[in-house]
């Protein structure tokens, strides 16, 4: 009798564990709705450096680094620019015109990446 409790106590763990990485892999994508696109901040690295998207498309940069970075617009003046974004922090905006948009950690400015909107 006690091998079908231990088998229903793995079956409840091994739901919550699902549970719990479905949740981490949404936050990880940035997927909070249909057409976001994500850019993951890791190991002073924006992965991908060059994202390709549709106009109205809304791109979440979530941070995954042990450090602080930021998202800033390398157009002058800035088209955008994040709050300093800490470990699992997500900025995000939405790109409407096409075109092509550069930008770079302002803590770390040999980061830098590129949002091409067509």
């Amino acid at each position: 009798m006690g091998e079908p409790a231990m088998s229903n106590t793995k079956l409840r763990r091994g739901g919550t564990l699902a549970a719990a990485t479905l949740a981490l892999t949404m936050a990880v994508l940035g997927a909070a709705r249909a057409g976001d696109a994500a850019v993951v901040i890791d190991n002073f690295t924006f992965t991908p450096a060059t994202l390709t998207v549709a106009p109205g498309t809304r791109v979440v940069w979530t941070n995954h680094d042990d450090m602080v970075h930021t998202v800033v617009s390398a157009a002058n003046p800035p088209l955008f620019r994040s709050k300093p974004l800490d470990t699992d922090d997500s900025f995000s905006t939405v790109f409407d015109k096409p075109g092509s948009y550069g930008y770079y950690c302002g803590m770390h400015p040999y980061m830098q990446g590129t949002i091409v909107v067509k």
